[in-house]
């Protein structure tokens, strides 16, 4: 079975209808956060760079399971906000020694090996500022393995595009992957990309995740082969309002032909019965 991929919205109401009637957000919440540590192999100096959103919670949660591994990570907050599942973890972490770094000094991450990035998630859109701007800047900034929790922070969850955003080593997306790490800028800055299915029900079946390799398949007979800029130029969108999996389906219904829309390393694949992403750095 392929594996999905979703806009924010549906990522969103999936998540609330979840946690309304299956699973409490708190329990989510750690479940992100063992997803993130099962999927990488945690060693040497941690930081995690933690925003005042749930996306901050899943790196105090992440703390708390590093701390129940032997590894004493330190972490680092861009507000002192917290959310109300996020402020659980952090008071936990903190009162089972977990250490806390500060932003304010020069260079913060020198001599960390991994640096987690869970400063935003993928319900923001714009432009980053203030303190979440300058963690970015220094994360990008340093010679540690970075991971991004969920979604790159300062890229679009549903267009891919950024103004600034974190470079990851490796990205582990949340629950399902969204439309925004094949799209716009998302490649510059995805090293690698994987999911983790945390029991989160979608409300609604989108898209699918196929193999890159694999698609010379749908690019024989009856498609039509676009670049990102042809297609955008025949939609009318930009950048910034593309949304490639609604276009994708009406282009391929009304012209009844395969679609098939590719960049260097992503693409947007419409086939009549479905609209697939893929990417090079994307694994299945």
């Amino acid at each position: 079975m392929l594996p999905p991929v979703v806009t924010v919205e549906n990522m969103r109401l999936s998540d609330a209808q979840t946690i309304k009637n299956r699973v409490p957000s708190r329990e989510l919440m750690r479940r992100a956060a063992q997803g993130i540590f099962d999927a990488v192999r945690f060693v040497g100096k941690v930081a995690i760079v933690c925003g005042s959103g749930n996306n901050g919670g899943d790196g105090y949660a992440l703390a708390c399971i590093l701390l129940g591994h032997g590894i004493t990570p330190t972490i680092f907050r861009v507000s002192d906000k917290f959310s109300d599942d996020g402020l659980y973890y952090y008071d936990t972490a903190m009162r089972c020694g977990c250490e806390e770094g500060s932003l304010s000094v020069p260079n913060p991450f020198t001599g960390f090996d991994i640096v987690v990035d869970c400063i935003l998630g993928t319900g923001f859109a714009g432009t980053i500022q203030g303190s979440a701007a300058y963690a970015v800047e220094q994360i990008n900034a340093c010679d540690a393995f970075v991971i991004s929790a969920d979604i790159n922070s300062g890229l679009n969850g549903d267009t891919g595009v950024a103004e600034l955003a974190v470079v990851s080593d490796l990205t582990v997306s949340i629950g399902a992957y969204k439309t925004g790490m094949f799209l716009g800028d998302a490649a510059e800055y995805i090293g690698r990309l994987v999911n983790v299915d945390i029991g989160i029900e979608l409300i609604r079946d989108e898209y699918k995740l196929m193999d890159f390799e694999q698609l010379h398949l749908f690019e024989g007979y009856n498609s039509d082969i676009l670049t990102m800029e042809a297609f955008i130029q025949e939609t009318g969108a930009t950048r910034e309002t593309l949304k490639a999996g609604e276009y994708i389906a009406e282009m391929t219904k009304a012209r009844y032909r395969t679609i098939v829309v590719k960049t260097e390393h992503t693409a947007v694949v419409g086939d009549l019965n479905y609209v697939y992403f893929a990417a090079d750095y994307a694994a299945l």
